[in-house]
């Protein structure tokens, strides 16, 4: 069995490399790295570069002409995905890699076809960090539920572990953050077993370099209703 591990990327030059260091940690299965860098400004594209060409750190690297958002650099991701699963891995530090072999256990014991990360689910370490952002979540991962009938308690999440035959046949709309009620409306529609799994999670502040905002959240919303009603 081989996972692909997607990290799409955006100005995130003081990580990427201890990213991709972390990943490369993983020995609980075969794996290929591909990255995706949408277009980054701040130098960070220049050490990726540098990165594939000089070690094995990174398997296949994909350099969007133009920012595009994350969505948009999942899709080309998953074009070249060569594995028999496909996990998302930002390219911050907020999710640990070693939390992926958790993801597996549902597929390994009971055939999962997909599995989310849950930062709320469990009793895994968390970051103390914003009150509004926990409550923005939890309407959206609840709006999502009443849509989708699923019982999920972090639709928002970032590690979506999927069959890669599934996901290759789902297309993705979304250019930005729209991807995660997107996919997660998408699949709720197919005759799928779909699994939860506690996750820690070790978010960071805007000072740090969070991108997502209250925009998003709305366009979040906008997407719960699309694709769950009229795709």
């Amino acid at each position: 069995m081989k996972l692909s591990v997607l990290i799409p990327c955006f100005n995130e030059k003081n990580t990427i490399n201890l990213i991709l260091e972390a990943v490369h940690k993983i020995t609980f299965i075969d794996f290929e790295i591909i990255v995706i860098d949408d277009c980054s400004t701040d130098g960070t594209r220049d050490i990726l570069e540098k990165i594939y060409m000089s070690s094995r750190l990174i398997d296949k690297l994909v350099l969007n002409k133009s920012n595009k958002g994350k969505g948009f650099s999942i899709s080309e991701g998953i074009k070249i995905a060569t594995g028999d699963l496909l996990i998302i891995q930002d390219a911050d530090l907020e999710y640990n890699p070693q939390d992926i072999k958790n993801l597996l256990i549902p597929v390994i014991e009971h055939g999962a076809d997909v599995v989310y990360g849950s930062r709320f689910r469990g009793g895994n370490a968390g970051r103390v960090l914003y009150f509004w952002h926990s409550v923005g979540n939890y309407i959206l991962t609840l709006f999502s539920n009443i849509m989708t009938n699923l019982n999920l308690t972090d639709m928002e999440t970032c590690y979506k572990l999927f069959k890669t035959s599934i996901i290759k046949n789902i297309e993705i709309k979304e250019k930005r953050f729209g991807f995660e009620p997107e996919i997660t409306a998408k699949i709720s529609k197919l005759d799928i077993k779909i699994f939860e799994v506690g996750i820690s999670y070790n978010g960071r502040k805007y000072i740090e370099g969070k991108k997502i905002n209250w925009i998003d959240g709305f366009r979040a919303l906008y997407c719960i209703f699309r694709y769950n009603l009229f795709i």
